[in-house]
């Protein structure tokens, strides 16, 4: 790594400090649903049509959100409806309606397959804030990813909707893999034409579905690919790309994000699970909930159960416990480990040590 980035490394490393003693709570995720209209090949939840998790009614979430008011400002917290597919619920347009009522923003993640003009337009009369949507290739590999036939034409139906609502934020995600890494200057063109303005590339972990199908996964070789083709897509301008906040990356840290890594869990950002549990975020599919809105507080929660997010020494195990870039990477993010603590999925460092840019 260069100076400069040594410089920024470290501001982020005290502005992190800051966080762990402050932890402003800035986005709140709530799995209101583990229902789904698709079965994506990649679904880290693995989310079926019907699910054995009923619904959480918007009635028990509500107090969450009361105690989120009493104790900070609800116009600085985001609160994203994620599921599953959240549009799936038949209420979520008044849920959407009383949290903007109480103050909050109000955010979506879809996979878009129903979203049409007149779906956007109750979201707007609901005061939704922001959108994500799904692009993960062209129409072969989009469909193929998705286990659809549809959906690529719905997709992008839906970047038509969403672009009639007044004031939203809104972007799009693409998980990449072997199948569409190819054809990454394709889908760029493809979501320019198309009037997007902001993309962001994810990789696939291997857990849920996405954990029986190894060929979703990229090689080494891979991975460095689709981060140069970041960086260089962000040095040409067109369009706005960032990588996913998936973990720390070396050399490519402030190159393919605008941003040092950290992970936000348990600082800035907590969730609310459709069974009620609390926990830093959704993308940590190992069981580290720390209580459940049905016997627990939520706030009380928030401020007094979660060091286990906010002091990361009990990290240094394992690959990490020598590791020189612990200073600063702080053991990667909560979603890379099992249970135990240990890492159970790689870690993109080790995978680019010796990448020279």
């Amino acid at each position: 790594m260069n100076k400069h980035q040594q410089q920024q490394l470290e501001r982020t490393r005290d502005y992190v400090e800051r966080l762990r003693r402050e932890h402003p709570l800035r986005d709140l995720f709530w799995e209101c649903t583990l229902r789904c209209n698709m079965a994506c090949r990649h679904c880290g939840s693995d989310c079926l049509k019907e699910s054995m998790v009923p619904d959480m009614p918007f009635a028990d979430f509500l107090p969450v959100l009361d105690e989120v008011a009493a104790h900070c400002d609800p116009r600085q917290v985001m609160v994203e409806t994620v599921g599953g597919e959240p549009l799936v619920r038949p209420d979520l347009m008044d849920c959407g309606r009383a949290i903007r009522e109480r103050g909050f923003m109000w955010g979506l993640v879809t996979n878009g397959l129903i979203l049409d003009r007149s779906l956007a337009r109750e979201m707007a009369q609901a005061g939704i804030s922001s959108i994500a949507l799904d692009v993960d290739g062209m129409r072969e590999e989009h469909n193929w990813l998705r286990n659809s036939t549809v959906s690529f034409d719905a997709t992008m139906r839906a970047i038509e909707a969403v672009q009639t609502i007044p004031g939203l934020t809104w972007d799009v995600i693409t998980c990449v893999n072997g199948r569409n890494l190819p054809r990454l200057n394709e889908i760029k063109q493809l979501l320019i034409e198309a009037g997007v303005t902001h993309w962001r590339c994810f990789t696939i972990d291997p857990m849920g579905r996405a954990a029986q199908d190894k060929s979703l996964l990229l090689t080494d070789e891979q991975f460095r690919d689709l981060l140069n083709f970041i960086v260089a897509t962000r040095i040409e301008g067109k369009i706005s790309l960032s990588y996913a906040c998936d973990g720390f990356l070396g050399a490519y840290e402030g190159l393919v994000r605008d941003y040092f890594f950290y992970c936000q869990a348990g600082l800035s950002v907590a969730s609310v699970r459709a069974n009620g549990d609390i926990s830093g975020c959704l993308s940590i599919r190992s069981d580290y909930s720390q209580g459940n809105i049905y016997r627990d507080s939520f706030w009380d929660v928030w401020e007094n159960r979660f060091e286990q997010y906010r002091d990361h020494e009990w990290m240094r195990r394992g690959a990490c416990k020598d590791c020189e870039a612990f200073r600063y990477c702080q053991g990667d993010g909560f979603h890379l480990r099992d249970g135990n603590g240990d890492l159970m999925m790689t870690c993109h460092y080790n995978q680019l040590k010796n990448v020279k840019i």
